[in-house]
């Protein structure tokens, strides 16, 4: 197979990023990751320790047996966030295919799906680290987590006590420049609302919400784009309000990480209301439109008729009360930082709706600096489900990476950013979850960094890694590795 990466620097590090590109790695679904990792550190003769949940850890001791140097621990994690364009192969498994990469000059991307840059050039970073016998580094404990994108599974399950190191570099950031020195904490809940349905017949239309930017429901949650989820139950209102319908099936959204690019109605009508409905939506469209311009450019809002349909239908008092969730539930960002301007603190993002035969269900992710707004957005979440006729579920909780004033591994990295960059790195909080928060929490003494390269657009299909950024970044780490006394 021709190597598509073949011509960029460092060689080791592209090399890797491109294998791993080829091994499908859905969160739930890293065996096969992990099945290379392990490959890998026995044809390096290296120790290596998997769990049952696929994480994999690798350790490399320095080359002198008798060096005093800290134990650091290098961690990013195997898994990634999953979404495809709408006018992408459908027949796409990211189970069993692998990633289609491309070059636009210096960026690296997916043919029509997210490139898992986050976190695969993490994991590249670190096994270029470990193949090279050439670096006179301090030893090293890698530590490559599963399933971090949903919920941070792999990092809360992992047995901490089998790491040694109290220096932990998270390379899971995708901003160039920035030291990040804290993250928020994470809950994922399920809203479920009973339904029941009765026989309808009439006219069929589709009503679908397209064409949205999405992104990363933490690092993109500030940029005011729109939650399709949340902008067709706003619809929905709008038609209950002039007419009458039939709702026979709503769904959007693909992970409760992302902010939801796509959502979908189908609705049965009288044959009087046709034109009501086409101008309702169509007015509608103009009005969205309006409001999202310049953040939303290509974004479509429309109706298509379907022809004589007759289905079970959601009953009058189902609908009304999905209804009523869409159109309540807290969106975006809930509170500002007041120490750090522009970071977000709290936010809320209704990820996942799904309609079965008995329930809906809406998965929403809420992130927050504080723990205690988390559980009091929690707890409003949880009463606007139950004053709904639903019951509210938590799926996960993760912890927030607080911010400390000491750290000498800062410190480190700052002098080092300086010598490598010639000025000084940005010092930041970050709004999304990282594992950070989970071994801060887990290991006591610990003492945390993260940062990474450009990594434009994640958890969409326009994701792009920007080569030259990851060779700089790698020259960082290692001036931060040779650094450490």
């Amino acid at each position: 197979m021709e190597r598509v990466l073949k011509d960029f620097e460092p060689k080791k590090v592209f090399e890797y990023f491109e294998d791993i590109s080829m091994i499908p790695r859905p969160s739930g679904k890293c065996a096969k990751i992990a099945d290379y990792l392990c490959d890998f550190a026995r044809s390096h003769s290296l120790s290596c320790y998997r769990d049952e949940n696929d994480n994999v850890l690798i350790s490399k001791p320095a080359k002198n047996k008798d060096d005093k140097r800290p134990t650091v621990i290098l961690q990013g994690h195997t898994d990634m966030v999953c979404e495809k364009s709408y006018d992408y192969d459908a027949k796409h498994d990211f189970t069993k295919d692998p990633l289609r990469l491309c070059v636009l000059d210096d960026l690296i991307y997916a043919k029509g799906t997210t490139l898992g840059a986050d976190d695969g050039i993490a994991v590249a970073f670190i096994l270029s680290i470990l193949d090279d016998d050439s670096l006179d580094l301090p030893p090293i404990e890698a530590l490559f987590t599963s399933d971090e994108e949903d919920g941070m599974k792999g990092a809360l399950s992992f047995d901490v006590s089998k790491l040694t190191g109290r220096y932990i570099i998270n390379l899971d950031h995708e901003v160039e420049g920035e030291l990040l020195t804290c993250s928020a904490g994470g809950k994922r809940v399920k809203c479920c609302l009973p339904v029941s349905y009765e026989n309808i017949s009439g006219r069929g239309y589709s009503i679908v919400v397209c064409g949205l930017t999405g992104g990363h429901s933490g690092m993109e949650i500030d940029k005011g784009r729109g939650n399709a989820n949340l902008l067709l139950g706003r619809l929905l209102h709008t038609i209950t309000k002039n007419m009458p319908y039939s709702l026979k099936y709503i769904g959007g959204g693909l992970t409760d990480s992302a902010i939801p690019r796509e959502a979908k109605a189908e609705i049965i009508i009288d044959e009087e209301y046709i034109d009501t409905l086409e101008n309702i939506v169509e007015k509608y469209s103009r009005i969205i439109c309006d409001e999202f311009e310049g953040i939303e450019e290509n974004m479509m809002i429309y109706a298509e008729d379907q022809g004589d349909d007759e289905a079970m239908c959601l009953t009058a008092d189902s609908k009304r009360r999905i209804g009523f969730l869409l159109n309540t539930i807290p969106d975006g960002i809930i509170k500002m930082s007041r120490k750090n301007e522009g970071l977000v603190r709290t936010s809320l993002n209704s990820g996942i709706m799904k309609l079965t035969d008995s329930e809906f269900v809406l998965t929403v992710n809420m992130r927050s600096l504080a723990e205690s707004e988390k559980d009091a957005l929690s707890d409003k979440i949880e009463y606007l489900t139950e004053m709904t006729g639903g019951t509210y579920k938590e799926e996960y909780d993760y912890p927030a990476w607080e911010y400390v004033s000491e750290s000498p591994l800062r410190d480190i990295a700052f002098d080092a950013y300086q010598r490598v960059y010639s000025k000084n790195p940005a010092l930041k909080g970050f709004h999304a979850g990282l594992e950070c928060g989970v071994f801060f929490k887990r290991i006591e003494g610990v003492d945390i960094i993260s940062f990474g390269p450009d990594i434009h657009n994640i958890h969409t299909p326009k994701e792009r890694l920007d080569s030259a950024s990851a060779a700089r970044v790698y020259d960082y780490l290692l001036e931060i590795l040779k650094s450490i006394r």
